[in-house]
């Protein structure tokens, strides 16, 4: 990597002063690796410390070498982790050494794209870089005189609709509109650039809300790693640095001074085996990811900076646990048990029925779903009774009471004119949950609801279904379509454990 001199007879003055100012361009890991040392003055992380993590430079390496597939990857990192940063350096690249080539840089807001291009502005005042800037550095646009250029997108249907670019870089991915994130699958094209560069999509951004736009595209990726996208994940443990200090020791350790390093848990030691000489050391010091960690709860740290799983802090039922509550199968004599069922009723959203079954001990087990829309009720009815287990009852939302302007009758009447049993006992919405989170996690004794694996949207659901995250004094859950497969469980729940009404008597659980 000395040797950055290197020319051809025939390239034009131009060319030289690129070449002279970048040096030669980099063709393996490890030429990149130096370039980035020696031109930047930047340690890349190399090596993550988690098992089955990756460390910032694979993410640069799959960014710059246009051979790596798939093209498009996620960036699935903590905070204060560089993602950003990173991603500027990728786009320094890109710009230097593929001429012509059209990047742009879509944020969350546009206030985290002007953090990228921040990094950008101080990536290029290094050395003689600025030196390749074809006029002056705009707000939201850099153009190289190699005619490379890079420019700010707004979080917009009309901004990114416009555009047809190789690359798109997307930070803070979860604060996307999916309307926009839709809309810029389309903007990429492929394009000769000394190089051919394919068009290509990067998704970069923490994971913290169940079931959002970035917890899909991790799902997605890890079901079709090959032909979908490159999953790039690191945590704070795997960008710390070196940790050559004593003060705090690490659980183990034989100290009589010491105390046990709060971050003993997560790093448990790697951090001290770094060798500031042969691994780079990390983006974070030992003492900030120690203040980081003391200022917030494990929910926040778990998810933000260990990047192991969604926070559920606006969540309405936290209780809920995929691994306690969901169950591959059900018990054999199911079959012989009392089979209710709970329904939501739907038109332009869907309308959802829930199947399940009771044991002897009075645990509610969720056997299936049936979400349909844009269906009359007498194909839902059908459903019901085409059920292999046709529930002795369904609860229903009371406002199934009201009559339709055509028919002159409620929907609940037409489904007992169809020889269904309906109960809509009317509960409140609180004390309808209150009774969901009773059987999910009561106070004493066993668990007294699971819900089979099939049931994916309950399941989705359940994890989803929030509070709205910018009111937090607002106690209604968001109705963003999470509400339909909890309001079917809810209704039957409340009708079993509370007993229900009809019009023609009263029914009490147990009686």
């Amino acid at each position: 990597m000395d040797d950055f001199s290197d020319t051809l007879n025939e390239q034009s003055d131009h060319e030289l002063e690129l070449q002279t100012i970048t040096g030669k361009c980099p063709t393996t890991d490890d030429e990149l690796h130096a370039w980035i040392l020696y031109k930047l003055s930047i340690r890349v992380v190399r090596q993550a410390l988690i098992d089955g993590h990756s460390a910032p430079f694979e993410y640069l390496c799959h960014a710059f070498f246009e051979d790596r597939m798939p093209r498009d990857c996620v960036v699935w990192a903590n905070r204060g982790g560089g993602k950003t940063f990173y991603a500027a350096v990728a786009t320094m690249l890109d710009l230097l050494f593929k001429p012509g080539i059209e990047i742009r840089i879509l944020g969350g807001s546009l206030e985290q794209s002007k953090r990228m291009h921040a990094h950008l502005r101080d990536l290029f005042s290094i050395d003689r870089f600025d030196e390749l800037i074809e006029g002056k550095i705009t707000d939201r646009r850099i153009r190289l005189t190699n005619s490379s250029t890079v420019e700010l997108l707004a979080q917009s249907q009309t901004s990114v609709r416009g555009t047809r670019v190789q690359k798109l870089r997307c930070d803070e991915v979860e604060l996307f509109d999916r309307d926009v994130w839709e809309a810029a699958q389309l903007v990429t094209r492929e394009k000769r650039c000394g190089t051919r560069v394919k068009g290509s999509i990067e998704c970069l951004s923490t994971l913290h809300v169940p079931y959002g736009l970035m917890h899909d595209l991790v799902s997605q990726s890890l079901e079709d790693n090959e032909t979908s996208r490159r999953i790039f994940r690191w945590g704070v443990v795997d960008v710390l640095d070196v940790c050559d200090d004593d003060e705090h020791q690490c659980l183990g350790d034989e100290s009589t001074d010491g105390q046990p390093c709060p971050l003993a848990g997560e790093c448990a030691g790697k951090a001290k085996g770094r060798d500031r000489n042969n691994q780079v050391p990390g983006h974070i010091t030992i003492d900030d990811a120690i203040a980081l960690k003391k200022r917030v709860g494990d929910e926040t740290w778990n998810a933000e900076m260990l990047c192991l799983r969604p926070k559920r802090t606006d969540c309405v039922l936290p209780e809920f646990n995929p691994g306690i509550h969901v169950v591959d199968g059900l018990p054999e004599s199911a079959h012989t048990w009392t089979w209710i069922g709970g329904m939501d009723f739907g038109i332009r959203s869907p309308t959802v029925v829930l199947f399940a079954c009771i044991d002897a001990n009075d645990c509610i087990w969720v056997a299936s779903e049936y979400l349909k829309t844009d269906a009359a009720l007498d194909e839902h009815i059908k459903a019901i009774q085409d059920y292999r287990y046709p529930p002795k009852w369904l609860g229903v939302d009371p406002a199934g009471r009201q009559r339709g302007f055509q028919t002159g009758i409620s929907d609940v009447q037409a489904m007992r004119r169809a020889g269904l049993t309906i109960h809509d006992r009317r509960l409140g919405l609180h004390e309808g949950l209150g009774l969901v989170r009773t059987r999910l996690k009561p106070a004493s004794g066993p668990i007294r609801l699971y819900i089979h694996r099939s049931c994916e949207k309950l399941i989705e659901s359940l994890e989803k279904y929030h509070y709205p995250a910018d009111q937090p004094m607002c106690s209604l859950p968001e109705k963003d379509g999470s509400d339909h497969c909890v309001d079917a469980l809810r209704y039957m729940i409340q009708n079993h454990d509370k007993g229900f009404t009809t019009t023609s008597s009263s029914y009490i659980k147990g009686s």
